[in-house]
């Protein structure tokens, strides 16, 4: 492995590892149950709970026997109500933090492609330099190094973007929405 790739594993690490040292004790907790009831050994816990708790009522209404949530097992449905609602915020909790991890991911990603584009930019201008210079080298014109040498201006590229967007791109979309 090359230094670089060893210096790029480090950083990405040490990125990491400073997102988890802002994770509060709360955060990490709600993290953690999240992790839990994400795994499929949880949905078998879920559903044992619940026909354990269908047959039991079942079974202690024909029997006699002390029945705690008759049909149509209202509190059953309580209980799926709460849980579902705390899944949906401890997913949602979770997510907001993934997310904010993710936007720096993206801002540092243009970042590097913006510093990539600058230097292939001044890549090509030089190149073009030294052969304008070399004597042996025929000098003819090249109009696409011509263009590749020139820098791309970010905000020119976000004005076609959006212009593309708003030409082509929304109204095909509502187009074929309305044919539906």
């Amino acid at each position: 492995m090359t230094d670089h790739i060893g210096q790029n594993i480090s950083s990405i690490i040490g990125f990491y590892a400073e997102e988890d040292q802002k994770i509060n004790r709360w955060q990490r907790m709600v993290e953690e149950v999240g992790s839990f009831i994400g795994r499929p050994v949880f949905l078998g816990y879920i559903l044992l709970l619940v026909v354990v708790w269908v047959l039991y009522n079942v079974v202690a209404s024909q029997y006699a026997w002390p029945v705690f949530d008759p049909v149509p097992f209202t509190w059953l449905e309580g209980l799926i109500s709460l849980g579902a609602l705390l899944t949906t915020i401890v997913v949602l909790i979770k997510q907001n933090r993934l997310s904010k991890m993710e936007e720096h991911r993206a801002h540092l990603d243009l970042q590097v492609n913006l510093l990539t584009e600058q230097k292939s930019t001044k890549l090509i201008q030089l190149i073009e330099e030294l052969r304008a210079d070399l004597p042996m080298v025929r000098n003819r014109r090249d109009p696409e190094a011509e263009a590749l040498k020139q820098h791309a201006d970010p905000h020119q590229v976000l004005a076609a973007m959006d212009e593309v967007l708003e030409t082509e791109i929304r109204p095909a979309k509502r187009a074929h929405l309305k044919r539906k």
